[in-house]
Order: structure tokens, then C-alpha cells, then sequence
């Protein structure tokens, strides 16, 4: 059974690079009918933050990425940590190091006096004397010497780095905590990992947790390490560029559909499709043919993707999603009309609800620019004219409303835009928007004879 997981750290929000990396995982464990974990490491108590934790939750909530099981905390596995350094002790391959900072500086400075790495030199690695005094000694892991450290990487293939390159390192610091290198591999083995998939920027932790694996006799997982999302200059992606915190994007009007789509399509195609349901992502998703090279984010693709997955949705989830936006149509007995005139014109749904807006209240100020081009010679005596046939006739619906404009351009001879523009700013204030006949549909009769006298006050300037 394929096991994945996602493990954030609670000292700052989800970004998108990281909600990537959770599809990712969770995309390979549904599409198998394993188990996607989920698991908080906060073993850095100084830095946890419980509203970050609570915004990775509900962000996790929004775009439906549902984990299986409880979420794992590592600040509750200390217990379990130490079980591992004893026993690395008891076994011979951990010992303790009594060199002190100002010890290993001095080191660090000279080695690179001398155009060599930095490197702990193993001084107590056989270290049988009398311990220093008034030293309390980090717990360090025995790394090979010799040879090299290898592994199969599914998306970058055969890594191979010199055993040289990786020291005695630090698996539990002086006051007892254990590091990072070493709690990540006693996770992922004891909740059976088979796959993990994360940022390339862990990729050189990876032979320092294969240590670890090797010292305790544990099966490795399989890792796939993903190129990471540069902005459309190549350079790494800051907050400017998009690094947001998730849930801004839910703030700013993005569908969670849209933004999965976005994201899945950062580092893996198939083919040239670029819109993928769930459904579809779950059906042809294989980390194997995740890219090698870095993604770039473009802020256009997000927006058309969120364009289409508005215009697709129904009308009766909007109207729900609205309500976030200051938008209530719950009481409105023109739901399906007035998204169905607005929602193929919305890239977000705060496009959409200032759409609804411009529709549902009248303008409380109009476009000078669009005035001025709008009212030119006859354009009052054609909108007066033009009302006195709408009362005439009593259209209703949209077709009916629309032929209604259709007689009156023909009985005056005149071009559609003679009535259709300053109809549009007497309606919205400018001179765009939906189809002036879904537009009068919505408002009904009275209500677009009350928008055509209020800007003729305008006009006269009362």
C-alpha cells in the first residue's frame, strides 16, 4: 500500500509551494488506495505559532485535501526519539561530543583558512577518556567514512554523493531535543511511509536521514524530490510574486478547484491538457513524470483557470461563495439570471460580486468619459422614447426585452449604439457590462425607468 505524507512546520503559513507538495502526495496515495498522513512538525517550540497551525488546517479544509487518521504532532513524540538515541548509544553507532561552540568555530575557521569545508572532524568518535567538565554533550550520529551515500531519486534518477560530504552531524542537541535530520526519518518510518514527495531544497537531507535508516536497520521510502516554483523571471517566488499564505487566495476570490489546477500543472503535464478535474488529476497523476527543472508561476494562467472553473460552476455554490464577498442572494428571485449575465465575465469571485453589484444597485457615480461619449445630440429624447415603448410593451424576460430593442432601432433607423450606450451608463454607470437586455431582465421595467431619470437629474446637474 502506497503511504505519502505532508509535514509542515507551524512557525509561518501554507504557500503555494507547499500546497503543491501536499497534492502531490495526496494525488499518489488516493490514485493508489493508500493512506495520505498528515504531520506538524513543531518541535521548534520557540518558533510554533497556533494560528499558523490553525491556517495550514483550514487551508487543507478549503481545497479539500482530506488526510487520513489523526494529525501527528512531533512535540508529542519525544518519548520515542530518545527510545532511538538510547538505543543508537547502547549499539555503538551514536556517541556523545563534548567540543563546545566556541571549539567548533575556532575549527570551522581554520578549516577554512585552509580552502576546506567546514566539517566536524570526529574528535570524540572514539573518545574513551574523561569527559571535560561543565559540558554537556550533543548526541552525534556515526556517518560512514568511506564510499558513497546513493539513492534512486524518482524524478532526478541516480543520486550519488561522497560519504565524505556528510559529517558525524548533530541527531540530538545538548538540552536533549533532537534534530531535524533525525526526527524526520523516525516519522516516516514508524507511520510507514512508502513515498515521499517534497521540495528539492530537502534534497541534501535526504543521505543524512539515509544514515539514519541505515543505522536503525529501517527500509528506506522511495523519495521524489520536486524542482521549486520560480516567478515568470526565473528568480525565486516571493511573497509580490504569489508566495501567499493559502488562504489569501480564497480572500481575493480564487475557487480551491482552480488553484489545485493551477498548482498541479506546475512541474507535471499530460500532454498539452492544461484543465484537469479532480477526477482526472487522480486518473493520470504519476510522480515519475514530474519535470526536473523549476516551474515558473504565471499569474494569468491562475486567473484564466479561476475564469473558467466560475463559469462552469453552479449557480446555486456561487451564490453560496458570494456571501463571503458581501453579496447575499439568498432573498433574490433572480439567482440564475443575474449570474448567468455576470459570471462568464468574472476571472475572481470579487469580479463576480462587483459585477452583481454594479447590476443590483444603482450607479452612484457615473463614468465622466462614458457620459461624454454617450450623450451626444438626441441621446435623452432617444432614452425617454425608447422607455415609453418598454411601458408600452411590458416585456419580462430577456428575449423579450431584447426584441423590444430590436423594434425600437428599426422603427427610428438609427445604429444599436445610439440606444445601447447611453442605456448602458443610465443602467451602470459605464459602458461595460453584460447584454443590456439580461441587464433590464434583472432590474425589471420601473427599475430602469427610475436609472434613466436619475441620470437625466445628472445631466441637468441636480
Amino acid at each position: 500500500m502506497v503511504v505519502t505524507r505532508f509535514a509542515p512546520s507551524p512557525t509561518g503559513y501554507l504557500h503555494i509551494g507547499g500546497l503543491r507538495t501536499a497534492l502531490f502526495n495526496w494525488l499518489w496515495a488516493r490514485k493508489n488506495q493508500g493512506k495520505f498522513l498528515l504531520r506538524i512538525e513543531d518541535t521548534d517550540l520557540t518558533r510554533n505559532s497556533q494560528e499558523a497551525l490553525q491556517a495550514i488546517l483550514e487551508a487543507f479544509e478549503w481545497v479539500g485535501l482530506n488526510y487520513d487518521g489523526e494529525v501527528i504532532y512531533q512535540s508529542k513524540r519525544f518519548d520515542i526519539y530518545k527510545k532511538y538515541i538510547k538505543q543508537l548509544l547502547e549499539e555503538g553507532k551514536a556517541y556523545k561530543c563534548y567540543m563546545t561552540k566556541e571549539e567548533l568555530d575556532a575549527l570551522r575557521q581554520e578549516q577554512m583558512a585552509r580552502g576546506e569545508r567546514p566539517r566536524y572532524d570526529g574528535r570524540y568518535r572514539d573518545f574513551t577518556g574523561e569527559p571535560p567538565a561543565g559540558v554537556e554533550p550533543v548526541i552525534r550520529i556515526k556517518a560512514p567514512q568511506e564510499g558513497f551515500i546513493e539513492f534512486e531519486d524518482g524524478i532526478k534518477g541516480k543520486v550519488k554523493i561522497a560519504a565524505s560530504e556528510v559529517d558525524d552531524f548533530i541527531i540530538a542537541r545538548s538540552d536533549g531535543t533532537p534534530t531535524y535530520n533525525f526526527v524526520v526519518a523516525i516519522d516516516d518510518y514508524e507511520m510507514g511511509l512508502t513515498d515521499v514527495i517534497r521540495g528539492d531544497d530537502h534534497l541534501y537531507n535526504t543521505p543524512k536521514q539515509l544514515v539514519v535508516y541505515e543505522a536503525l536497520g529501517f527500509k528506506p521510502p522511495k523519495f521524489y524530490h520536486v524542482a521549486m516554483i520560480n516567478n515568470e523571471q526565473g528568480k525565486k517566488l516571493s511573497k509580490r510574486d504569489g508566495a501567499l499564505d493559502v488562504m489569501e487566495y480564497k480572500r481575493m476570490g480564487y475557487l480551491p478547484e482552480a488553484l489545485l489546477n493551477f498548482l498541479v500543472r506546475l512541474g507535471w503535464s499530460h500532454g498539452d491538457q492544461e484543465i484537469f478535474s479532480i477526477d482526472e488529476m487522480l486518473e493520470l497523476f504519476d510522480p515519475k513524470n514530474i519535470n526536473k527543472s523549476a516551474s515558473s508561476y504565471n499569474l494569468d494562467k491562475l486567473l484564466w483557470l479561476n475564469a473558467h472553473y466560475i463559469k462552469n460552476s453552479e449557480n446555486e455554490k456561487l451564490a453560496k461563495l458570494l456571501e463571503d464577498f458581501g453579496v447575499s442572494l439568498q432573498n433574490f428571485d433572480k439567482i440564475d439570471a443575474v449570474l448567468n449575465a455576470t459570471k462568464s465575465r468574472a476571472k475572481t469571485l470579487a469580479d463576480l460580486a462587483n459585477e452583481i453589484n454594479k447590476i443590483l444597485n444603482e450607479p452612484a457615480k457615473y463614468s465622466e468619459k462614458a457620459v461624454k461619449k454617450a450623450f451626444k445630440g438626441d441621446a435623452v429624447q432617444i432614452l425617454d422614447e425608447f422607455v415609453s415603448l418598454l411601458k408600452e410593451l411590458k416585456p419580462t424576460t430577456k428575449e423579450q426585452y431584447h426584441d423590444a430593442m430590436q423594434k425600437f432601432v428599426q422603427s427610428k433607423e438609427i445604429g444599436f449604439g445610439k440606444l445601447g450606450q447611453p442605456l448602458r451608463v443610465a443602467l451602470l454607470g459605464e459602458m461595460s457590462g453584460p447584454g443590456l437586455d439580461e441587464v433590464m431582465a434583472i432590474l425589471g421595467l420601473s427599475e430602469v425607468e427610475k436609472r434613466v431619470e436619475k441620470i437625466k437629474k445628472h445631466l441637468l446637474g441636480n
